[in-house]
């Protein structure tokens, strides 16, 4: 099995290759995000969407380039499990803003 990339459970394992493109971009995503709050020429609301935007792709290259989630892998349970977990917290997240924001103007209004 020397030179393979898969284990015995046919699990592909990340190059080294994907691994430093990973560490390249992971990099590279933290310090935009870095110099955008450290230069502080952007407005606060677009230095707070370039922060968000750079938080979501980090996570997508560190689930993709080095934890190597995909449709594939475990028959897509893996994949799934991940959508189903970020519903959830979408839900719970949102409907918590949601109803925060509700009461914040019930209690306004007298």
């Amino acid at each position: 099995m020397s030179g393979s990339n898969h284990s015995v459970a046919g699990e592909s394992h990340g190059s080294v290759k994907s691994y430093v493109i990973g560490l390249i971009l992971s990099i590279v995503l933290t310090v935009v995000a870095f110099g955008v709050v450290m230069s502080g020429d952007f407005s606060k609301m677009a230095a707070v969407v370039t922060i968000l935007v750079m938080a979501v792709l980090q996570v997508l290259v560190q689930l993709i380039l080095f934890m190597h989630m995909n449709t594939k892998s475990e028959g897509g349970w893996n994949f799934i499990s991940f959508v189903f977990t970020i519903s959830i917290l979408v839900l719970v997240i949102g409907g918590s803003i949601w109803i925060m924001h509700h009461l914040h103007l019930n209690m306004m209004a007298g």
